[in-house]
């Protein structure tokens, strides 16, 4: 047993740098992908902005139509002038000639308020494309950055690997199993020792009849507090701890008593 204590002390190590890079690897393209979410976002605006320049730049045609017409129209009432010949009909084409200006008024400024729109807009486009220009750069570069990081960070996990495959002969899967869970769930401690009564991975007291059957090293037992691998260790607090072994009054409890979490019931 204390040889297979030994190599579980040694995986847990690696363990927990395989694990931790691992989350590397899943975090580096993170920042990656917000830059491309912003490019993507901006080309979505960019598109956006060029229909909409469409769109003006049909209005404005219409408009000028328009005012073409009404320009026409006021010109022609203007000719009529000449060839009336009472007061009523004098009123009516000065009516006509007035609403005609008046349209024609209202048409030009509708006009200069689109062209007006439109330059802002062709303005605007042109800063944009500089800005998705930078964007697009940003995304290159960082997309180089992440492909030579994550080529990194897989070959140190591969190389954590093989250092694992050297450490795992001769250790039940099961235990394995259990022990990678606890190596992910437990900040990368999963075997701990006992000093005294005391788990020094969550360092409470432990019933005694239990740290005898640990300190025997017969079989594995895992801290029904932590969830953690237990192996006895010669402390300085052996003398204060054996002292407590012989006065405790202490009961003497099964684990079922002290495990709320079932994950490794069936080791227990």
């Amino acid at each position: 047993m204390q040889e297979v204590f030994d190599k579980l002390r040694d995986l847990q190590s690696v363990l927990a740098k395989k694990f931790s890079v691992l989350d590397e690897i899943v975090e580096i393209p993170k920042a990656l992908k917000t830059k491309e979410e912003l490019l993507n976002r901006g080309k979505k605006i960019y598109i956006e902005k060029h229909e909409r320049i469409k769109k003006t730049t049909d209005e404005l045609k219409k408009l000028r139509i328009a005012l073409d017409e009404a320009e026409v129209a006021r010109e022609t009432y203007e000719k009529q002038m000449e060839l009336i010949s009472t007061q009523r009909e004098y009123e009516a084409l000065e009516k006509e000639i007035k609403d005609a200006s008046l349209k024609e008024q209202s048409l030009r400024k509708s006009m200069l308020a689109k062209e007006k729109y439109l330059d802002e807009l062709s303005e605007q486009i042109e800063e944009h494309e500089q800005l998705m220009e930078i964007q697009e750069e940003e995304v290159q570069s960082e997309t180089k950055k992440k492909d030579a990081l994550l080529d990194n960070k897989n070959k140190e996990v591969k190389a954590l690997e093989d250092r694992e495959a050297l450490l795992t002969p001769g250790i039940d899967e099961s235990i394995l199993f259990k022990f990678e869970r606890i190596i992910k769930n437990k900040a990368g401690i999963g075997i701990v020792p006992i000093h005294g009564l005391v788990c020094q991975g969550c360092h409470m007291t432990l019933p005694v009849q239990f740290v005898n059957d640990v300190r025997k090293g017969e079989e594995f037992r895992f801290c029904p507090y932590c969830s953690r691998v237990l192996f006895w260790e010669e402390a300085d607090v052996e003398e204060l701890a054996t002292s407590a072994l012989q006065d405790s009054e202490i009961e003497e409890a099964g684990l079922s008593d002290f495990v709320d979490d079932d994950e490794f019931s069936d080791f227990m």
